[in-house]
């Protein structure tokens, strides 16, 4: 029997966006239209949302801040204002520290300031803070330090050093959502509903239809019915798309896509409690603590220790990273 075409439609699903496929894909920076400040390579709200996108990446930088902060002895900034100094530091690529001036001028102190919101101003030199109802704060070069990682396709602002996981991270984002929608409504996958019978009356088929619009959940296949009179055998039959039962890959998703992250943060897994798989070993925790302190600790520290040519003796940064406590 004859078709129409131009009639027949069959959708399963709405296009989704894919996340940051190509996000590291830029020339470099460039200002904002006006011209006053540069829009950072990255966006800012994005990486400070990629926080909670799964527990591998946010647990990965809370631990790296932990480690830097408690070997943290004295300094200028108060304990408080470094942690959440790193925790930007560590999201963003970019940290920034006010600096606080005594009645003659010198170096009091320094103080966090929040990198989300934190520009760098088109002419090289001011750096400009973000404040709401579109008014601003300006700073001069002497009044805020600008800490950031080291990006070679630009040098204005910093990129985060664990970016090559990102991928990595949104996909276990994804394979959890995926199953969570599967949970909370089986239709996620939809189906089709097949029908032949040509005695089948306008008010059961519209009932039907009304059944399939409820039925549709955010993010979920939508199930098509298909009424072909006499169009071949069995009046009705229920066509999945796909089986959740079926081999989806999904432990196998999560378990590499996690492993990723970490390696991209570089946190041993012994160290954030993950059990080994099987009769394995991830290794003694008191030397791979040591190892961990000597290497990555030492590195995220020499940011703050790179100040103290520009700092007081009496305000310069120490820390102790002798690692006694495991022994």
């Amino acid at each position: 029997m004859d078709i129409d075409i131009d009639k027949a439609c069959f959708t399963f699903g709405e296009p989704e966006p894919v996340h940051g496929e190509r996000i590291l894909d830029y020339l470099g920076v460039f200002p904002t239209p006006c011209g006053e400040y540069y829009v950072p390579p990255i966006d800012l709200w994005g990486l400070a949302k990629m926080r909670s996108a799964n527990g591998q990446h946010g647990s990965c930088i809370v631990f790296r801040r932990n480690q830097t902060a408690k070997t943290y002895i004295s300094g200028p900034l108060p304990v408080a204002d470094l942690r959440a100094n790193l925790i930007d530091l560590l999201t963003f690529g970019n940290s920034y520290l006010l600096v606080e001036r005594n009645r003659l001028g010198g170096i009091a102190g320094l103080r966090h300031l929040p990198g989300l919101n934190m520009r760098v101003k088109a002419d090289g030199v001011k750096l400009r803070r973000l404040l709401n109802g579109g008014r601003y704060q300006d700073y001069t070069p002497d009044q805020v330090l600008h800490l950031k990682e080291y990006d070679p396709c630009q040098q204005i602002y910093g990129i985060p050093d664990w970016i090559g996981g990102l991928q990595s991270a949104l996909l276990n984002q994804d394979a959890t959502l995926f199953r969570r929608r599967y949970f909370v409504n089986g239709a996620h996958l939809g189906y089709i509903l097949y029908s032949r019978d040509p005695k089948l009356q306008p008010a059961l088929r519209d009932a039907l239809l009304e059944k399939f619009r409820d039925g549709k959940g955010v993010g979920n296949f939508k199930s098509v019915f298909l009424h072909i009179p006499n169009g071949g055998e069995n009046a009705f039959q229920l066509m999945n798309i796909g089986d959740i039962s079926q081999k989806d890959e999904f432990a196998n998703v999560k378990n590499i896509s996690a492993d990723d992250v970490r390696a991209a943060h570089r946190v041993p897994p012994v160290l954030m409690g993950l059990a080994p798989e099987g009769a394995g070993s991830l290794g003694d925790p008191v030397k791979v603590a040591k190892v961990y302190v000597s290497t990555e600790v030492v590195a995220l520290a020499q940011n703050y220790l790179d100040l103290n040519s520009r700092l007081p003796k009496n305000l310069q940064f120490k820390f102790n990273f002798e690692v006694k406590e495991y022994e």
